[in-house]
Formats: structure tokens, sequence, C-alpha cells
């Protein structure tokens, strides 16, 4: 009924070597967060009570639950963009619209069949979720709504993300546009309830219906009123209706988008010149003006051609948006008439600084990706172009596509440090002296990761062949960090700061990030430097999250931020020439063309 695409990935997905690994990776997860939630509500030394195993049960439950949303929501909309931007920089899309398959076969087969890992992996927590009715604290009926409200924010999400790749035809543009539509969709929905509240009307009801945070909050903390039709099933009707609508737009423009590009340069006609080798040369040269290359071609490609897409503004557009809405809601944490929170310019520069490293490490990962899936890699393998002028041309140029992307952290740390919210001011004292340590630690420490997300994005796409899980590997590891940390900071703040009862859940919790770390660096091509930064990374990001949250800054607690900007320099920046030293020095090697095997 979905047609061939779909079909061929039904019979594939489970076949396939990671299949088995990702299952058994994704449930460990799960009960690593289990114990952790475990010695956070009761602890090994005691034998637990009936309320206090039902208090853990919706504990984990509850974190559960919005880890798997935040999960799913970010990785159903990048597998269903990558497999169709994949497509688009094969050339073999078009061959898809030159068989005789109906538009809503195309459509709706790379759709659905992107998303099959992904439900496969949800559908293995499902008894997961089953399991925690046997703790107590959770009814039949949470459990049946909230794994409603993940399966429709998985389809709607992949819906969103297949469209927006069926309408760009750069990797970049399809992966960027999706996740900042992504991020303008949920903020537009928390504003309509932020103007509902305005207003004095209550329209939390529709932002139930429209927000899948929202609408699993609702789940998790059921109201004592219930409505005609519970904000669960509300949602998921309103999520299928808007798959429908996002998938039927996609089919009526499939064949309007598809194919584009560049027109057909066609031949000149012979002309009675055409015995005269220069005619000849001039005729067939590319027309336009000549333009000179720098000494390194690949920068100057980068930089002066239109290398990801003719209308790259479209993205830098969206993110300004997204920008503004962010100051919007940020700015007002640090004027509230209650007073300024410890934690004030948190609200702005997280959230912006791991949107940026997205976006960064996205535009990095298809330098690459794009280029091979096109078969310009090649071409630029076998030329004079030295290792170092590929890399350094490919991180210059990524650099220079991003810089639009870089800037709003650093300008905003400024900001704060201005306002005084990086660091506790007394009054009478320059707010924006003693704020300039912390902004300069603040802004070397973004820099830091700014510049590993760009080495990663080209040692793990010059290492794995496979473009969607190249773009998968980089995009995943970003977005683990940052949500790892998230959780790690849940985690400690429900148990008042205490780290006694939780350190081996947390080491626990640590070696699986480093598994995952080491697997993404050099799985497929051991090396003792790589390894070494696997464990240094999960350890230094933990160790900054617990010293930053004991510290408070802001506060009147706040200490130095010196001690963890070294920590995350030292072990992010050992990474970065661990990850660059094989591009550099053993170019062939590390970009897969030969094997120590072939050398000896």
């Amino acid at each position: 009924m979905l047609g061939p695409i779909f079909n061929r990935e039904f019979l594939t997905v489970p076949r396939r070597d990671r299949h088995f690994t990702s299952r058994v990776a994704s449930l460990a997860l799960l009960w690593v967060i289990g114990i952790t939630a475990w010695q956070a509500t009761v602890g090994f030394t005691k034998d637990a009570a009936l309320g206090e195993t039902a208090r853990f049960g919706l504990l984990l439950f509850q974190i559960i639950s919005f880890v798997q949303l935040t999960l799913l929501l970010f990785f159903s909309t990048l597998s269903a963009a990558s497999t169709v931007a994949q497509e688009k920089d094969r050339r073999t899309f078009i061959l898809l619209l030159l068989t005789d398959m109906r538009d809503y076969e195309i459509v709706l087969g790379k759709m659905l069949g992107s998303l099959l890992p992904i439900g496969i992996l949800f559908g293995v927590t499902v008894p997961f979720f089953a399991m925690v009715l046997l703790l107590g604290g959770v009814s039949g009926e949470q459990v049946i709504q909230a794994v409603i409200v993940l399966a429709a924010t998985a389809i709607a999400a992949g819906s969103l993300g297949a469209l927006v790749a069926l309408w760009r035809d750069r990797t970049f543009q399809a992966l960027a546009l999706a996740v900042l539509a992504l991020v303008f969709y949920l903020m537009i929905v928390q504003g309509v309830g932020l103007i509902g509240r305005l207003i004095d009307r209550d329209w939390s009801q529709a932002t139930a219906w429209l927000d899948p945070y929202t609408a699993m909050l609702y789940v998790l903390e059921p109201s004592a009123e219930e409505p005609f039709l519970a904000p669960a099933y509300g949602f998921a009707l309103a999520m299928l209706a808007l798959s429908s609508v996002l998938n039927g737009f996609g089919i009526w423009k499939l064949r309007q988008w598809n194919p584009s590009g560049e027109p057909v340069q066609q031949r000149e006609a012979p002309t009675e010149d055409e015995g005269n080798l220069e005619a000849r040369a001039k005729a067939h040269a590319a027309p336009g003006e000549v333009r000179q290359v720098w000494k390194n071609p690949i920068l100057w490609r980068e930089i002066r051609t239109l290398a990801y897409g003719r209308r790259p503004l479209l993205v830098k557009f969206a993110y300004g948006i997204v920008l503004a809405l962010i100051c919007y809601f940020a700015f007002g944490q640090i004027s509230t008439p209650e007073g300024r929170p410890a934690f004030a310019a948190a609200y702005g520069l997280v959230p912006l600084t791991v949107l940026s490293l997205l976006l960064v490490s996205a535009q990095a990962v298809t330098s690459i990706t794009s280029e091979r899936d096109g078969g310009a890699i090649d071409l630029l393998l076998v030329t004079d172009v030295s290792p170092k002028e590929f890399v350094f041309g490919k991180i210059g140029g990524v650099l220079y596509n991003t810089k639009e992307f870089i800037l709003p952290p650093l300008l905003l740390t400024i900001y704060y440090a201005i306002q005084g919210a990086l660091a506790y001011t007394r009054e009478g004292d320059i707010a924006f002296l003693r704020n300039f340590g912390p902004m300069l630690c603040v802004i070397a420490a973004i820099l830091i990761l700014v510049a590993f997300v760009m080495v990663l994005g080209l040692h793990v796409a010059l290492r794995i062949v496979n473009s969607r899980l190249s773009i998968v590997h980089t995009l995943g590891t970003v977005f683990f960090i940052s949500v790892g940390s998230l959780v790690s900071i849940y985690l400690i703040v429900i148990n008042g700061g205490s780290l006694g009862n939780q350190l081996l859940s947390f080491s626990a919790f640590i070696g699986l990030g480093m598994g995952g770390l080491w697997w993404v660096l050099s799985a497929d091509r051991p090396s003792a430097a790589l390894t070494l930064s696997s464990i240094l990374c999960p350890l230094a990001m933990f160790y900054s999250v617990v010293n930053i949250l004991i510290a408070k800054p802001g506060s009147r607690e706040s200490s130095d931020p010196l001690v963890p900007l070294l920590v995350i320099a030292t072990a992010f920046g050992f990474t970065i020439s661990a990850m660059l030293v094989p591009l550099l020095s053993e170019f062939d090697v590390a970009t897969g063309r030969t094997t120590a095997s072939d050398e000896s």
C-alpha cells in the first residue's frame, strides 16, 4: 500500500548490524536513568516503603517520558530530512521521479521508511513504560496516553523534516531549516499560551493540543477537572491532522520542487571557425567572467561559490527569528520583580549555544557528505591539494559560513556581563568589571566547543562512508552532550544538590557516554589518543556541570569559573588535536582510502 520504498526499508532495517546495538544501548540508557532516579529518591542503604516505591515510579516515569519525547522530536526530524537530502545529493531522487511510482508512495515511503529505525527503538521502550506500573504511582491510562503522545510527536516531526528536505536541495539547508522550524514551532505554541495569560484567557487546553511538552505534562500531572477530551488524545488528533497537511502539501509540490538546480548549459552550434583552436576553446569555456582562485582552492570554493545552495540567507533569516524569540523570553529573567534567579543567564545562553552548535556541526559534516554523494570528494583527493589545504580550507569555510550562528552566543554573553548576570554584584559595584572574568571564561568555552563540533563533523564524515550515518552520529553526539548535561543537572537538583547518593549511578551514566563517544570517534579505526579523548570529554563535562551548579553563577555563592574552563579546554583541546593529527599526517588512512594491511 505504501509502495516499494517503504517495503524495502521494512525488510532491510532489522537486518542491519547496528539495529541490535542501538536497541541494547537504548535500554541501557533507560536502566541507568532508572538506577539514578532510585538513588535520588530511596537509595541503596535502606528498604523502600510502599509510598517510596510509588514516588520512585512516578519520578522515573516523568524523566523517561520527557527524555524520550526530546529524543523523538530531534531524531525523527533529522532522520526524515537527512534521508531525503541524501537521495538528492546522490542524484538518485530524480530517478525515483522517473519511475511509475505514485507521488504519495515516494513521499510517504521516504518519510515512514526513515522513521522505522526510530520506531523500533521506541517500540522496545514501551515494555519499559509498562513495567513502571508494577512500582505504583502511575496508572495504566497514563502509560497509554504517554505512548500516544510520543508516537504522534514522532510522526509529526518526521513529516516536518521530510517536507523541508523535499523543498530544499542542499543537505545543510534541509537540516538547518528543519531544526529551526521545529524550534520555531515550539516557541510559537508556547507564545499562544503566554498571550492567553496576558488577555486573561485560559488557552492551556489549546496549547496542550499543539505543544508536545505541555501535552506530556498533562499526562504526568492530570487535572482534577476532566475535560471533554483528554489533552493527550486531542494532541494526537491535532498532530495527525498536521502530519496529513504537511505530507499532502509535500505530495502536491513534489514535482514542482523537484528536479531543480542549475540550468543545463547548451553547447554552441558549430561555426566556420571550428578548426581554430582558440575559437574552439572559447566556445567550450564556461560563460561569465573568469575568477581568480585563491592559493587554497578549497577555502576559495567554500567562501566564494554557492557551495551550499542559492539561498543560504533563508537559513540565517530563520535563525534570526528564533534568536529574537529566545532573547525575548530570556531577557525577562534578568529583570523579574521577585529578583534575579541564580541561573538567569542560562535561560538565554544554554538554548542559543546548543542551537548554534547543532547548526555549526551540521555545516561541518555536510561539507564532506554533500561532496562525497555528488562524487566530487574523490576528484579532490586525487588532485595535488595537500591535506593541510583540504582540512583547514574546510574548517575556514565552515567558520565563514556559520559566523552568523557563532556570534550571537558571544554577544549575548557580553550583554549578560553588562547586566551583571554572570557574577554576583554588590550594591555600588560596577557590574561589568566584576563580570569581566566570567565573561571571558564563557566566551572561551563557547569557542572551544565550536572548534570541537567543527572538527568532529569533518572527522566523522571522512571516516564513515554512509552520509546519513555521518550526519546522525555527528548531530547525535552534540545533542547527547547537551541533553546528557541537562539530565544530570535535573537529577542533581531534585536530590538537593547532593552527589553522595548518586555517585555509582552517575559513574554508569558517564561510562555509557564514554562508550558512545568512543564508538563515534574511533570504532572503525581505534587509536589510543581518541580512546583517551572519549574518556576525558564526558568527565570534563560532568565536572563542569557539577562545579557550575555548586557555584551558582550570579548569586552570593558564585565562584571563580577559571577551573571549569581549564578542564574543558584541556579535554576538548586534546580531542581536537587527536582528530586533526590523523587528518593532517595520515590523510589516506584517515579518509579510508587505504588501510594498514594495504600499506604493508
